[in-house]
């Protein structure tokens, strides 16, 4: 919810009354660079005429602070011209009205939602339409020339002149008044209290009602902004007013606040919450990165030490001499290179100017998509060039045979099974594409029972092979003569992933203008390969 800070008047015609213009329409921008379009007011006013409601008359925004009602509000070609009644005799009432005498409050804010929006030159936006919610009595306005002109005084005054005049009265009459008139004179004050105090509680069910409607739009979906540390707020909205207006429509503050990448001219690095929205959405495209290992870094290349030999165990008598191996455990090293990802996404400039809608969601749900499959390949087919090393380009994963010229069979799934080592097989998975899978759920017994799995958990679809679960991975090939179309392994142990540190985004306001669009193009660096490659195996379509 947005506040827009205004003026208000009272009118010194009535206790309580007070109107004015609550927002201006078109002019100057104001302190925070808006203007208000007209016709931004038609819609949000004609749901309150049809509900019968009005927006809440609050002080310093604080729901539970309900000054009093809003009774008509107009939109003409000056601006919003509200009027209303303060509630007199209720706290909330009678502190607006002494801090308002006292010119402590002097304007009012108004409470919106902007529906619609266009940003102009210069980082100004117009508000095209407005859903209203509340207006309240600040002490500091936005116009410098916003200021209550006149305060009407307090019943309490008129109720003073009626005592003395009463008291004239009786002196002029020249006796004091019987027991009969003091107990008539005190029921008909009575009766005028009791419809006072009506009066107010009217008020204050329709003030009531008003801030019920509030709340209800503030618990909608995308009504309120998500809460953020103090720290990453500020960043978080620098980099989304980037996003939606570029550099050139940003404040110099902001642009300050934005951390460049390694490169300049490669535009700005993420900040925190949008690199794991996109490295969550990463996974829904990418099954490797859910079962490999992934670590961050912050090198160009990661050197892990690797055994290449496995130590030599002797039995020997108490005295006896131990004879040296050359057979004993050895460690070489494995190297990962970081390689450079690339993607980029059009965004049409209307969506982008929409304050309705959620920016950081659009980008990181594209770019994950983007990312995932561009992943997937690299991590199954890669072959290191430009790109990290696939594990089915990697030469040192030992091989199953299927036992038949091209198809795939049961005998060789279980040789697969039992090929890999016994302590990777606990957290194994088997990958295929589905026309793969398709073709080992038709594997039948003698019988004619199919031989794969499918109940999973309360009646769950679950595929599995061996008890050991099946995910798909398309980028495998489909069953053929000399094929590997399936891989069986721990990939937590045999495959690694690396994320350096770092993703940057660049605005690029003028390849896709004519289209009406702005590209932006981003920058994701990531390193990967087979750590262990006695943890997998491949199962290969062959007779022998």
């Amino acid at each position: 919810m947005e506040r827009l800070e205004l003026k208000f008047v009272q009118d010194a015609g009535a206790a309580g009354l007070i109107e004015g213009i609550a927002s201006p329409i078109g002019g100057t921008p104001d302190r925070v660079r808006d203007i208000v379009a007209p016709g931004a007011f038609t819609r949000t006013l004609a749901e309150h005429k049809a509900a019968d409601a009005m927006p809440a008359m609050l002080v310093d925004h604080n729901h539970k602070a309900v000054a009093g009602t809003w009774l008509q509000m107009t939109e003409t070609s000056e601006g919003l011209r509200v009027s209303g009644r303060l509630a007199l005799g209720t706290d909330d009432g009678d502190r607006a009205y002494a801090l308002a005498k006292s010119k402590a409050i002097t304007g009012l804010s108004i409470g919106y939602r902007a529906i619609r929006a266009t940003a102009m030159p210069g980082g100004i936006r117009r508000l095209d339409e407005i859903d209203l919610l509340e207006i309240s009595l600040v002490s500091v306005p936005a116009a410098p020339g916003a200021r209550i002109t006149s305060v009407k005084s307090f019943p309490a005054a008129a109720a003073a002149s009626s005592r003395e005049s009463t008291m004239d009265e009786n002196e002029a009459g020249g006796g004091t008044p019987t027991v009969e008139e003091r107990v008539s004179k005190l029921e008909t004050g009575l009766t005028d209290l009791d419809k006072r105090l009506k009066a107010v509680e009217g008020n204050s069910a329709a003030a009531a009602k008003g801030v019920d409607r509030i709340e209800t739009m503030l618990r909608r979906p995308g009504a309120a902004a998500p809460e953020t540390k103090a720290a990453d707020g500020v960043e978080v909205k620098a980099f989304e007013n980037y996003l939606r207006f570029g550099p050139t429509g940003m404040e110099f503050t902001e642009v300050k606040t934005l951390r460049t990448a390694e490169d300049p001219s490669a535009g700005y690095l993420a900040p925190a919450e949008f690199i794991a929205e996109i490295d969550k959405n990463v996974v829904l495209f990418s099954p490797i990165r859910q079962y490999a290992t992934v670590r961050s870094t912050a090198r160009g290349t990661v050197e892990l030490p690797k055994r290449i030999g496995r130590p030599t165990a002797t039995w020997v008598e108490e005295l006896e001499d131990r004879d040296d191996t050359d057979t004993g455990s050895r460690y070489g090293k494995s190297i990962y290179d970081v390689k450079e990802l690339t993607a980029y996404v059009d965004v049409s400039f209307s969506t982008l100017e929409d304050a309705a809608v959620n920016i950081f969601a659009e980008l990181s749900a594209d770019l994950a998509e983007e990312f995932g499959y561009a992943e997937g390949q690299a991590f199954v087919n890669g072959n290191g060039v430009k790109r990290p090393m696939g594990f089915m380009s990697d030469t040192s994963i030992p091989t199953v045979i299927s036992g038949h010229a091209s198809l795939i069979t049961a005998d060789s799934l279980i040789d697969a099974y039992h090929a890999l080592p016994t302590p990777y097989r606990a957290n194994a998975v088997w990958g295929m594409n589905s026309t793969t899978l398709g073709a080992c759920r038709k594997l039948k017994t003698t019988t004619g029972e199919y031989l794969l799995s499918m109940t999973g958990i309360a009646g769950s679809p679950a595929t599995t092979i061996l008890g050991r679960p099946v995910i798909e991975l398309p980028d495998l090939p489909d069953v053929a003569g000399g094929a590997v179309p399936i891989v069986f392994g721990d990939f937590r142990q045999g495959f690694r992933v690396f994320d350096r540190v770092g993703f940057s985004i660049l605005r690029d306001d003028l390849t896709q203008r004519t289209k009406g669009k702005a590209r932006f193009h981003a920058r994701r660096r990531v390193a990967a390969g087979v750590r262990k490659s006695e943890a997998i195996r491949k199962l290969i379509v062959s007779a022998s």
